[in-house]
């Protein structure tokens, strides 16, 4: 169930729909509102499937990609097969990630934010830092 919080910023797009996804990095699942979701599928499909690793690229990449919607209640039906690759099993955390939602399982949340607090700094200097500040934004 998405959290209040979630489901008022969600409104406007409600009824569009999403896609539910294996996250590439982490064991989380992501999920997309329908539109930030075709902007990426257009992004993908411009890569050459005769290119071997683009070939792989893009089967695991879409590996488990399921349409949800969001109900009445604001659930998410979450596959058997999402939920036992990123582990959902009691507690879940719904984290925004600016332009979609992780949906982790609780512990592993707690313990990746713990295990990047260590080497944050330098990772927010690393991105962040002044060489790398897109104009306008500065």
């Amino acid at each position: 169930m998405l959290p209040q919080a979630f489901k008022k910023q969600l409104a406007p797009i409600l009824q569009d729909g999403f896609v539910l996804k294996r996250a590439v990095f982490q064991k989380c699942l992501e999920l997309y509102p329908i539109a930030e979701w075709n902007i990426l599928s257009a992004k993908v499909n411009k890569l050459n499937r005769f290119n071997k690793k683009n070939d792989e690229f893009i089967r695991r990449f879409n590996a488990g990609v399921k349409p949800v919607e969001v109900d009445g209640t604001g659930r998410v039906l979450v596959s058997k097969d999402l939920g036992v690759f990123a582990k959902l099993e009691k507690s879940i955390v719904v984290n925004a990630a600016f332009n979609i939602l992780e949906i982790w399982d609780k512990d592993l949340y707690e313990k990746a934010i713990d295990d990047a607090a260590v080497d944050f700094a330098d990772l927010a200097e690393e991105v962040m830092g002044d060489s790398d500040i897109p104009d306008g934004l500065s």
